[in-house]
């Protein structure tokens, strides 16, 4: 039979396993508890065999010893030097004096239908031989008394089962809690609601584990959906003007037939802007592409100066245009670990964003060390940054002063880039600047 509930799987499990312990221990017990009993028997035959034998050192006559009332009971026999010289009882004594040379002093056998106990007491005085002691129908002392402890369990343990289970039940409510609350959270949780967390339980155990397990993923999960929010708010908040552009530039080509120099000039406005859409999207899926979770994974052994000269080498011509000299101060071969293409990311970002704000015939200063950590220093003698928006400067499409940087081309997402990629690689980024003099950027590893 199968249970859908784990409590109820848990119960019969735990009542099944219980029951089986008790029967062992039952079988376990009646063995003891009859050896016991033996063990009783065979001092009690052990104290009359002492008895009779400390009456015959002060010489009273066996036969008023053997005739006592007390002893009515048993067979008995007295043998001295191997030689049967007093009996009392039914019992063939004959066929039982080897044992005399015998270590054992008690022994039990079957006569009949019944049990007999037989203790040997060897003696030295006032002769050489044994006392030779019989109880009849042992088995029926014993079955009596492990009948009384059978009567007394037969109520007892029905009693302890139903406890046990009673108490297991209400230990299973308890661990089950914070599963019962994980199944309750889980149902409230929708992509529209990922700020639901499960309380943690006091004990430090699998629970704990599980239940961190569980919160832990809700903010995975939730970190995630605020990704996607966050890529869908910003890419329809940019999408929206080139978008915008490209259907006027259609609507207007489209209604009315115009010179051929004319649709040149509008596809080349569709074409810049489509390129432009591109650039935005290729931007926000590099800072959606990485996660906390998943960035140690793509880490390699990566040479930084490398990949610095390799970066710098690509903005040589835009450098000569402008007449911007790239100086590097300090320049040391730096290898880590690290993802390639998100250091690449960094270097290009910083360098694009000091030549385009440097003014032209000015210089720039890059250093890449390492002293206690991995240094990556990049000074520009550009227009600089005010107080006030250096804390705006990473967010997502913030420009500094369109108004006066209307001919330089940019989408305010190069410095988020750099700050998300930075923190992928617990990495710190601190921007310093001013107005006029220039900007200087530190990133350490």
């Amino acid at each position: 039979m199968k249970f859908k509930s784990l409590k109820t799987r848990v119960l019969v499990w735990f009542g099944g396993v219980t029951f089986l312990i008790i029967l062992i221990f039952n079988t376990a017990f009646y063995y003891f508890l009859e050896e016991n009993i033996k063990l009783s028997i065979q001092n009690k035959l052990y104290n009359k065999a002492v008895f009779i034998n400390d009456n015959i050192k002060f010489g009273t006559p066996i036969k008023q010893l053997l005739d006592d009332k007390q002893l009515e009971s048993f067979d008995i026999a007295i043998v001295k030097e191997n030689k049967i010289i007093y009996k009392k009882g039914n019992v063939n004594f004959e066929q039982l004096i080897p044992y005399i040379k015998e270590k054992k002093s008690f022994l039990v056998f079957k006569q009949g239908k019944t049990l007999n106990g037989l203790y040997i007491f060897r003696v030295a005085q006032p002769f050489k031989g044994a006392i030779l002691f019989n109880e009849r129908n042992i088995d029926t002392e014993i079955n009596n008394k492990l009948q009384e402890v059978k009567n007394i369990l037969f109520v007892l343990e029905p009693v302890l089962l139903l406890l046990l289970i009673f108490a297991a039940n209400k230990v299973i409510i308890k661990i089950l809690k914070p599963i019962i609350r994980i199944t309750q959270t889980a149902n409230k949780i929708s992509v529209t609601d990922l700020s639901q967390t499960i309380e943690q339980p006091s004990d430090d155990d699998e629970i704990k584990e599980l239940v961190d397990s569980f919160n832990n993923m809700l903010e995975r999960l939730n970190s995630g959906v605020e990704h996607l929010e966050q890529f869908n708010n910003d890419v329809s908040h940019e999408l929206k003007t080139p978008l915008t552009v490209i259907k006027g530039e259609i609507e207007i080509t489209l209604n009315k037939i115009r010179e051929s120099k004319y649709y040149i000039k509008s596809l080349k406005t569709i074409e810049d802007e489509t390129a432009q859409i591109q650039a935005i999207i290729d931007n926000l899926l590099m800072l959606t592409k990485y996660t906390k979770t998943n960035i140690k994974q793509t880490f390699q052994t990566t040479s930084l100066d490398s990949l610095l000269l390799d970066t710098i080498n690509k903005y040589n011509i835009q450098l000569k245009a402008r007449n911007i000299k790239l100086h590097l101060k300090k320049f040391e071969s730096i290898e880590m670990e690290a993802n390639p293409l998100l250091i690449t990311t960094i270097f290009s970002n910083l360098i694009d964003n000091a030549i385009k704000y440097t003014h032209n015939d000015k210089n720039i200063y890059i250093s890449l060390y390492k002293k206690d950590k991995i240094y990556f220093i990049i000074k520009d003698e550009g227009i600089g940054i005010s107080k006030e928006q250096l804390s705006k400067v990473m967010n997502r499409f913030y420009r500094v002063d369109e108004s006066r940087n209307k001919k330089i081309k940019g989408f305010g997402l190069g410095l988020s880039i750099v700050k998300n990629s930075v923190e992928l690689h617990d990495a710190t980024l601190k921007i310093d600047s001013q107005i006029g003099i220039g900007t200087t950027v530190t990133v350490i590893l």
